[in-house]
């Protein structure tokens, strides 16, 4: 065959392979158009509908309500955690968790319509001007907030303010009315309620939320502990909502070896994300016993699924709460705000923290109850079509959730009719707000632990305690056998409701608080579950 032929082949070739990927090159593009014309249909009826409002509507149209109306309306059909949050809300959510928030400072609470400061805050505005733990709060600026039922969130937003500001406040302490002047500040959030050794070997420290100062307490906390000797850790996660993810990453990572995995996200538009112990962690000798309820969620489920998956630590109480999701915000300039879901969280096994979403979902806990699992553990709802494995090879299942190893149920056996009538009418606060006020002193100035046992073994509590229910509230066991029941489940909290008011503050409150808890007994037991590195 000549050259020139030749040559007229290869052309021939190169204008078919030219033409065929000229004809893919349109065809996507056209596919491409056909595609944002799809998806600018899926979503054009709902821009058309408010237009349509906006050009036909009888009357002038309150944009901003119909708008918020229009995406509540359209996040409803995702996820019940995507949510549209307006400015007042959002500003409230990120302050919670931002560790930090500006007011005066102090802590308290509302037995009988008047609120009592608990606790002034070290170093706040509050302390800086003589509020003591006992003052009652009588009026705010121009607004009395005593015995005129009040709502809490009400007094609690006339108290916040910008740092810097101003606020008029009057309190009652003894017979006195004393008007203060204070400047608002910046007001720490703590997320560590207590943190103390229960014995000469084990800590405890119970953690409320995962805020940004999280890492930092949880590790100045267990400096402290380990100076004290401890070896053992017993970690209360009940109760905790959770908070940051990143938060969550540091506290398993001060537990977990070098490599070890913590936990993992995927999402349709998110690629597997895989995240991994440094084995640098503070804690990583100690011994673990992680405390869960139905109420521990999200990052407190990161860290409970690391920890079990792991087999670094034993898990005790109660089937988590399962909320698994990796949400994004997107802010508005209005000052509102969503946070969409774009992907899951899943343990180091392999297993969904985030349970299944039903009908009724956001009655999921009564639901678990009328069930029978806070109470039964064979009752739990597990899904075990699909069987996961620890790194030791034990056996954990899905559905949604952290299943403890060591299932503890709800104590519903001493509740009393005369515990019940006494919870009704915040009998045991308000027995201690009376008797702070007749012992503010002794009180006042107890600051060890062994010293405030001894001290209110000897107060007399529980004959007070009866007296005052039945000349305050006209309540009294209706026999002996009544209290011997009632006695062991009351009196504790009466104790500690009372040792509150010492120095030692929460850590007095919890710590009394251990003697009736059935979940802490048992986590003080040792369980052979884990081989202990």
């Amino acid at each position: 065959m000549s050259e020139k032929r030749i040559s007229s082949v290869w052309i021939a070739v190169l204008g078919v392979v030219v033409g065929a990927l000229l004809v893919l090159t349109i065809q996507k593009a056209i596919d491409n158009k056909a595609k944002l014309r799809s998806e600018y249909t899926n979503w054009r009826k709902l821009n058309l509908i408010l237009q349509k409002i906006d050009e036909m509507y009888v009357d002038s149209v309150d944009y901003s309500s119909v708008s918020d109306a229009a995406v509540n309306a359209a996040l409803s059909k995702l996820d019940p955690h995507s949510i549209y949050m307006p400015p007042a809300d959002l500003e409230e959510s990120e302050s919670e968790l931002a560790g930090n928030f500006d007011g005066i400072g102090i802590q308290f609470n509302v037995p009988n319509d008047t609120a009592i400061v608990l606790e002034v805050i070290p170093g706040g505005p509050s302390e800086k001007i003589g509020l003591q733990a006992g003052d009652r709060l009588i009026q705010v600026d121009d607004k009395v907030i005593a015995g005129v039922k009040f709502p809490q969130d009400s007094m609690v937003r006339r108290m916040k303010g910008p740092a810097g500001t101003k606020v008029n406040v009057k309190v009652k302490r003894g017979d006195e009315i004393i008007p203060f002047e204070i400047t608002r500040g910046k007001i720490p959030v703590h997320c560590v309620d207590a943190a103390f050794m229960v014995n000469d070997s084990t800590g405890y420290i119970r953690l409320s939320k995962f805020s940004r100062n999280t890492y930092s307490e949880v590790m100045s906390s267990s400096l402290k502990l380990l100076a004290e000797g401890m070896e053992n850790l017993i970690f209360d996660l009940r109760d905790n909502t959770g908070g940051f993810f990143d938060q969550a990453l540091m506290l398993s990572n001060m537990f977990l070896e070098k490599g070890e995995d913590i936990v993992y996200m995927e999402g349709l538009h998110r690629k597997r994300e895989e995240y991994k112990a440094d084995g640098r962690g503070l804690l990583k000798g100690v011994r673990l016993t992680v405390l869960i309820n139905e109420a521990s969620a999200s990052s407190s489920e990161i860290f409970a699924g690391a920890i079990q998956d792991n087999d670094r630590g034993v898990i005790v109480g109660r089937r988590s709460y399962g909320k698994g999701l990796v949400q994004e915000p997107v802010f508005f300039t209005d000052g509102s705000g969503v946070r969409i879901t774009v992907a899951r969280f899943y343990t180091p096994s392999g297993r969904c923290i985030q349970k299944p979403y039903s009908d009724d979902y956001q009655y999921d806990i009564i639901k678990r109850y009328n069930d029978g699992e806070l109470t039964e553990a064979d009752s739990i709802k597990v899904d075990k079509s699909v069987l996961f494995y620890t790194v030791g090879g034990r056996r954990v299942y899905g559905g949604g959730g952290i299943i403890p190893d060591v299932f503890v149920p709800i104590d519903t056996t001493k509740a009393t009719r005369f515990y019940i009538d006494c919870g009704n009418k915040a009998t045991t606060m308000r027995f201690a707000s009376a008797y702070f006020d007749g012992h503010k002193a002794e009180l006042s100035a107890i600051d060890d632990y062994d010293s405030l046992i001894k001290y209110l073994d000897s107060a007399s509590l529980e004959t007070l305690f009866l007296n005052f229910a039945r000349t305050k509230d006209g309540l009294a066991p209706k026999t002996k056998e009544e209290w011997d029941e009632t006695r062991d489940y009351l009196m504790p909290q009466v104790r500690a409701l009372v040792g509150r008011y010492s120095k030692l503050g929460d850590n007095a409150y919890y710590h009394m608080f251990l003697d009736m808890d059935t979940a802490f007994q048992e986590a003080l037991k040792p369980h052979e579950i884990i081989t202990v590195r």
